[in-house]
């Protein structure tokens, strides 16, 4: 049985009617081509470029890209329902969806430069998009970044490497942020896509990927890294000028951690789900598991806590939606959301006795996923020292 929530009922009927036909669309995609392969995806270390291309010929990588480009042109609710919707079968899929959505939606805002020429192939898949911040020896710190480009004839050459990037197993095109003036901080950092294609990769010796880091439970996000050997990047493929690029990273920050308050939502709803229907099926001592009442208060404790999950996260989400600061509500969404959906799981698997950690049921992946987003986009740690700079301010 899926638990019925009055809150997502809510936030849906706000929607428009495309965004409901999407996430209908969502929930179909992922019960035919995620649901019965994910665990594969998982124990077989597979990264699945095959069901990212079907998500993208599905119309899932535009939710966000105007109309006018090819894309659906909704809002920034649709794109955070329908990770949601994904998670409940793979959020490590749907967090390697919603990346490349992320990368296709910001060149849709360039239609007059090479760049919004990209579109159309990566809403069919045939380009993955990737965004790629975080450095070997710079995480949290983005200001610290290392990677240095170099101004030069026509355009920028650019040096250093990137690591615990999604998707950078199977990316052709990568958003990569770049120092430019060493030792200014924030100021000197500029954005630069980085293109190569599948045919020009083997002979390249300015670009090596490396391999994708072996992630229990996220194998299907393609997290990896490359380095970069003075790699030219021409003036037309520079997304954001120095000293621009750091705010327009930062303002992607507080959407992502938003969304991935959304993918707990998911993993946990179908965690509960899951225990109930089992509680109700199982029986011990002539009667059925739910009928204990410690059972029942477990996983009443389980569902409040998704009620008050999904409600932080819709209230980031319309905050983002209208142009206002949400830098306090996503923090808060998903540091609650992160922490919750780890000991939610939990319960769940608990309340399934030894049933729980079969490998067929989704929960033991779930609980892998929710410990491997409580570090993207902000460790729960700094989502502490977030709050605790705002608490002077709200």
């Amino acid at each position: 049985m899926q638990h019925a929530s009055g809150v997502v009922r809510e936030f849906d009927a706000s929607l428009p009617p495309a965004a409901q036909a999407l996430l209908a669309r969502a929930a179909a995609f992922s019960a035919e081509h995620v649901a019965p392969f994910a665990r594969d995806w998982e124990y077989q270390r597979q990264l699945p470029l095959d069901a990212l291309v079907r998500a993208c010929r599905a119309g899932l990588a535009g939710v966000e890209v105007p109309a006018a480009q090819g894309g659906l042109g909704l809002g920034f609710g649709a794109r955070v329902r329908m990770v949601e919707t994904l998670a409940r079968h793979d959020a490590a899929f749907a967090f390697s969806l919603v990346n490349h959505h992320n990368v296709t939606a910001r060149l849709a805002t360039l239609p007059d430069r090479p760049m919004g020429g990209w579109v159309p192939a990566m809403l069919a898949g045939e380009l993955i998009g990737c965004t790629a911040m975080t450095e070997p020896e710079a995480g949290s710190d983005f200001s610290a970044i290392a990677t240095r480009a170099r101004r030069v004839a026509g355009g920028w050459s650019l040096t250093g490497e990137k690591a615990w990037i999604t998707n950078a197993a199977v990316a052709n095109v990568f958003l990569t942020y770049a120092q430019t003036e060493p030792g200014s901080g924030p100021k000197g950092i500029a954005g630069f896509i980085v293109r190569v294609d599948p045919g020009d990769e083997p002979g390249l010796t300015s670009f090596t990927r490396r391999p994708a880091f072996a992630l229990h439970g996220a194998h299907a996000i393609g997290a990896g890294g490359f380095a970069l050997d003075e790699f030219f990047v021409p003036d037309d493929q520079v997304m954001y000028a120095p000293g621009t690029g750091f705010k327009s990273a930062m303002a992607g920050v507080n959407a992502a951690r938003t969304y991935v308050a959304a993918l707990c939502a998911g993993m946990l709803d179908e965690s509960l789900a899951q225990a109930l229907a089992y509680g109700e099926s199982r029986h011990a001592f002539r009667r059925p598991l739910l009928d204990n009442q410690g059972l029942r208060w477990s996983l009443a404790d389980v569902a409040s806590e998704l009620e008050a999950i999904r409600l932080l996260t819709y209230r980031a989400t319309r905050l983002i939606e209208v142009g206002e600061d949400a830098q306090w509500a996503a923090a808060v969404a998903k540091k609650f959301a992160n922490e919750r959906a780890v000991a939610g799981i939990c319960a769940c698997m608990q309340a399934m006795g030894a049933h729980g950690l079969r490998s067929e049921l989704p929960l033991a992946r779930h609980l892998a996923t929710a410990r491997v987003l409580s570090y993207t986009d902000g460790s729960v740690e700094m989502m502490n020292e977030r709050i605790g700079h705002l608490l002077r301010t709200v």
